[in-house]
């Protein structure tokens, strides 16, 4: 584990799974029709039980970019929220995902949740390049820590010590001034 102080705020990053996080909300590495399937979105269905997927049911679909809540149904965190990133090669897969973190950060913000935890989102089926993909998340998730009164605590959980050390190089060169 490894954290930052930004102001009275933290950024963490941890490697683990991310469904077993005692974080007040978690993101989901969501598609575009909120299955929950494999990878982050599997370990939320299997750790947090049918309910999360019949709210999402309702809230379906939604478009790349975005970003909506559920309740966390048997997970620790009490709340998911669910972000659509890009696949990539789609075309403009930089923006999409700084979209989707971003409306994370933002449903965070408006609900006042005060920790909220992101994986690598699109790292996995969706074949995002994991230090292109820090290089994306850290920079958005650090600026709204600077600028919003919440979250007051931004987890990274990064599933593998390669997906680790990638976030931790690129937090260090951004969080310098931090040390």
């Amino acid at each position: 584990m490894r954290e930052w102080k930004i102001g009275e705020k933290i950024l963490r990053l941890v490697e683990g799974n991310i469904a077993l996080l005692d974080t007040e909300a978690i993101v989901n590495a969501a598609n575009k029709n909120l299955k929950l399937g494999g990878g982050v979105a599997g370990a939320i269905k299997t750790f947090g039980g049918p309910s999360i997927q019949e709210e999402c049911d309702r809230l379906a679909p939604i478009e790349v970019g975005q970003a909506v809540i559920t309740g966390g149904g048997q997970l620790k965190a009490k709340y998911v929220i669910h972000a659509v990133g890009p696949v990539y090669g789609e075309g403009d897969e930089e923006a999409k995902l700084a979209s989707a973190t971003r409306a994370s950060l933002e449903i965070a913000r408006d609900r006042q949740i005060k920790s909220i935890a992101f994986p690598a989102i699109s790292t996995g089926i969706f074949g995002f390049p994991l230090e292109r993909c820090s290089q994306i998340m850290l920079p958005v998730a650090i600026d709204f820590l600077k600028k919003h009164d919440y979250p007051k605590i931004i987890v990274f959980c990064l599933y593998g010590q390669e997906a680790y050390r990638i976030f931790e190089a690129t937090a260090q060169g951004l969080l310098e001034e931090y040390k």
